[in-house]
């Protein structure tokens, strides 16, 4: 399956395909501690950085969904990554055949909003392009704001596990709840 990545458009933010010109700014986001604690589990080097930006890429064509560049609208900064996808995890319950979300920002963005900004964006069109999809999410027990943004997003917890020897809980989201804004984020191209 191929498919260009979407382009979506929020009241702050742009998401839209991640490029080469986003490289250093996403290569800043996956080196700082405070960002891959509990997603990665560990800073990044320049070279695993360049293997995920092209991995996210990569999932459009192979899945026909994937992670955003999330923008700044106004400036055109690069604020973090935020999306779905199969990531074929060994987790019980499984996550195989749903849209797995997720989301990281940079941490001087953080308290603004703009995760759940994009997120919603993100569940607007999933709705749209994959609504026979489930929605899931697996967030390490000690990440409070994400279990606190996940509750916000209409995820609710559905067990308690271990992923990479971590204490994790699997979050699974209601697609007929629809996005909590009143309107939906048009789709500006499918580039």
């Amino acid at each position: 399956m191929t498919l260009q990545t979407p382009v979506l458009e929020t009241e702050r933010l742009v998401l839209r395909a991640h490029s080469i010109a986003d490289f250093d700014a996403f290569a800043r986001l996956w080196s700082l501690p405070e960002a891959t604690r509990f997603t990665s589990g560990k800073p990044l080097t320049g070279e695993d950085a360049w293997r995920r930006l092209a991995m996210h890429r990569g999932m459009w064509d192979l899945m026909g969904f994937g992670y955003f560049a999330v923008t700044e609208k106004a400036t055109g900064a690069f604020l973090g990554d935020a999306g779905v996808q199969e990531a074929r995890r060994v987790i019980t319950p499984s996550l195989e055949d749903t849209l797995e979300a997720g989301w990281v920002f940079l941490p001087e963005v953080h308290g603004r909003g703009y995760a759940r900004e994009a997120m919603e964006a993100v569940f607007s069109w999933c709705s749209r392009a994959h609504r026979d999809k489930a929605i899931t999410c697996i967030i390490d027990e000690e990440n409070a704001p994400s279990r606190k943004l996940a509750g916000r997003l209409g995820f609710v917890e559905k067990a308690r596990t271990e992923y990479k020897d971590r204490p994790t809980i699997v979050f699974w989201r209601d697609q007929s709840i629809g996005p909590r804004t009143a309107s939906m984020p048009p789709i500006v191209s499918n580039m």
